[in-house]
């Protein structure tokens, strides 16, 4: 049986998650980790509402606000990213910093409506570290993700997406509840449960980072065709409704 894990820091009974199966067939990746889809579903507004004030990990005390996924209620795509950067912080939604413009053009090139999809992150708060003027993204710790990951889970149960893509390490442990290498799973389509299929690729921000120019244009087109296996599959799933 599974008992949610308590977004205010209260933790329940929950099965073991075992390691992701090596056998792969047809580029698939079967997980025996049982999605909480039993989890009584809320609207959205509900949730978003509810994290607002989260304090299930310190990162609340400095970060400006909670930053909730946003899309439609039913989107048959989920992204989720790792945490809110510093203008997602300022502005309360997620990917509309240079990651999100990155995300936007790659989207649009892979044939995505981001209107119609589902956009989070697994972390909710902005964790940096001060600058002078500036704040400085640090990478959330293993307590601190798994301390926001109800919060995913809920999001997941109230949308019941056709397909969810990790992107970035963060959002890949957050997705499959442990620690998932992005080399040894990209571009592959994982099922989850009740038919829900998982796709890791990396964050848009790992881009922005790559300073040659050349490895920047390759990462790119590797990332846009990542996600035009995400837009394949949507495809398939309308023509098969």
């Amino acid at each position: 049986m599974f008992f949610l894990s308590n977004p205010n820091g209260i933790w329940g009974t929950r099965s073991a998650l075992p390691a992701l199966s090596p056998a792969c067939r047809n580029n698939v990746l079967h997980s025996k980790r049982k999605m909480p889809m039993a989890i009584a579903s809320q609207s959205l507004k509900t949730l978003r509402e509810e994290a607002a004030d989260c304090r299930a990990c310190p990162l609340w005390k400095d970060a400006t606000q909670t930053v909730f996924g946003e899309g439609p209620p039913h989107a048959g795509l989920m992204l989720v990213g790792e945490q809110p950067g510093d203008k997602e912080d300022l502005a309360g939604k997620p990917f509309v910093g240079p990651a999100g413009q990155m995300l936007d053009r790659a989207l649009e090139e892979a044939g995505i409506d981001r209107n119609k999809t589902y956009v989070t992150n697994a972390v909710k708060h902005f964790k940096f570290l001060p600058r002078g003027k500036f704040r400085l993204h640090q990478k959330p710790t293993t307590p601190e993700i798994k301390a926001c990951r109800p919060w995913y889970e809920r999001e997941l149960a109230s949308i019941k997406p056709e397909l969810v893509v990790a992107m970035g390490a963060t959002a890949a442990q957050s997705v499959f509840g442990k620690i998932t290498p992005i080399n040894r799973n990209r571009g592959r389509l994982i099922d989850l449960d009740e038919g829900i299929k998982a796709l890791v690729t990396v964050h848009p921000s790992y881009l922005l980072r790559l300073p040659d120019e050349d490895a920047k244009a390759r990462e790119y087109e590797r990332f846009v065709t990542d996600l035009k296996i995400a837009a394949e599959l949507l495809r398939k799933s309308a023509r098969a409704a």
